[in-house]
């Protein structure tokens, strides 16, 4: 049995592991890399620790770490209710809100995760109050991000035109950017419609003033999507609040405007306000999601453990070598979406579209729709939570009990894995096949 195939049977054991006796995945995952790493591949061990994703922890850490003492402070709060009112209570369109807001964040030229950052956690404070369901609320984000990802000035874009350039194929921009849009806001109906959000267009709101509608009586708790009464004291500005929205600006323009690191910028903004103000801050470092970054951490470190031994390319290139170019073409679909769970989405898309070039190369399938199918396959399973985003949206969740969220966001994506790259290969493959 070849290391590549070891390898790959070794992270299914991890899951089934972690699945049935409940064990921390990203402890499991660390002690895979270490085994697979030392005694199968023969890496020393300075070659595994560098799979491990030091700039994604200080990430969730110092995001999570900065909206605890948002949350502590009640800035929020505050947050959450001028967005009620930026929407004149309709509290059904927040999470279009959302979606918009981080699909025009990448288009402008955020990357994703960055701007998943700083959206997640106001969104995921929303939903904890309202009574929306954080998986809808988190997929929104997300799928949001991913739809605006690739305009011709965005990050992914670029990259992905600087490829096919790179490449000397047929490439047209703006068919790879409407091609992820309508994907991610085709995904983000669905998801709406099943996950409760009709019933939120159905049940009361809150008005502009931040006063409960006649769906939720005053003093009364939400039901059915309605919104309690606001008091005052949640809408005042107080120095603290002041300070952390000030703090929040200076995070979207530190990182959007000046490249700054999200993770590095979050925690020393929120170093900053714990001297300011202790006592709303003093909880706070008990509040970061210690076993999400855990979980993390320790399936990436496996993950590169596996780039580091060539597993990744040896699937890619088994899959190359099939001679039939309709059934390569869907099987490195499946291949970018599982591996894109699991790891860097541009790295997929660099290591993929060249596989795609020798199939490519015969004139049988249109190169157009094949780089646009490996894009959105290898993007919009950045839900799962092993991924950047998905972690995010799992770190930022409030009030749920968090390894049901985690299981409900692995099944989401595994379905977003299943589903997603046989419609885009039908759509936008199969029509130039021939």
């Amino acid at each position: 049995m070849s290391a590549e195939l070891i390898s790959i049977l070794v992270l299914v054991v991890v899951f089934v592991i972690a699945t049935t006796r409940s064990i921390n995945m990203g402890a499991l995952a660390f002690a895979a890399a270490f085994a697979v790493g030392e005694l199968v591949a023969d890496l020393d061990t300075d070659t595994i620790f560098a799979g491990f994703p030091g700039s994604l922890f200080v990430v969730l850490v110092g995001v999570t770490y900065l909206f605890a003492i948002a949350r502590a402070n009640g800035t929020t709060d505050w947050l959450v209710h001028a967005s009620v009112r930026l929407v004149r209570g309709r509290v059904a369109l927040i999470p279009w809100v959302m979606f918009v807001l981080t699909g025009a964040l990448t288009a402008i030229g955020a990357v994703s995760p960055a701007a998943v950052a700083i959206v997640a956690p106001i969104a995921l404070s929303f939903a904890a109050q309202y009574g929306i369901s954080p998986l809808l609320m988190g997929a929104m984000v997300v799928h949001g991000a991913q739809g605006g990802g690739f305009s011709p000035i965005s990050i992914y874009g670029s990259i992905v035109n600087g490829i096919v350039e790179k490449e000397k194929l047929p490439g047209n921009e703006i068919a790879l950017f409407l091609a992820s849009l309508f994907v991610n806001l085709a995904i983000a109906a669905v998801v709406f419609v099943l996950f409760g959000g009709l019933k939120l267009g159905r049940a009361g709101g809150v008005d502009d003033s931040g006063g409960a509608s006649a769906a939720a009586g005053e003093g009364d708790a939400p039901s059915g999507g309605g919104v309690s009464v606001r008091t005052e004291e949640a809408l005042r500005l107080t120095p603290a609040r002041i300070a952390t929205l000030a703090g929040l600006v200076v995070l979207v323009v530190a990182v959007l405007g000046f490249d700054l690191d999200a993770g590095l910028t979050a925690i020393t903004l929120a170093v900053a306000l714990a001297a300011c103000w202790p006592d709303d801050s003093r909880k706070a470092v008990g509040e970061i999601a210690w076993t999400t970054v855990l979980v993390i951490c320790g399936v990436l470190t496996y993950v590169g453990v596996l780039q580091e031994m060539g597993t990744i390319t040896w699937a890619g290139e088994g899959v190359g070598d099939i001679g039939v170019p309709l059934l390569a073409a869907v099987l490195l679909c499946y291949i970018g979406a599982l591996i894109s769970a699991f790891a860097s989405s541009v790295g997929i898309m660099g290591a993929l579209i060249p596989l795609a070039v020798p199939f490519l190369a015969q004139g049988e399938i249109g190169a157009v729709g094949m780089v646009a199918a490996l894009a959105v396959s290898a993007t919009v399973v950045d839900v799962s939570p092993f991924s950047t985003n998905g972690a995010l949206v799992l770190a930022s969740a409030q009030d749920v009990d968090r390894e049901r969220f985690f299981r409900q966001l692995m099944m989401y994506g595994g379905v977003v894995v299943a589903v997603v790259p046989a419609v885009v290969w039908l759509v936008l493959v199969v029509p130039d096949w021939g």
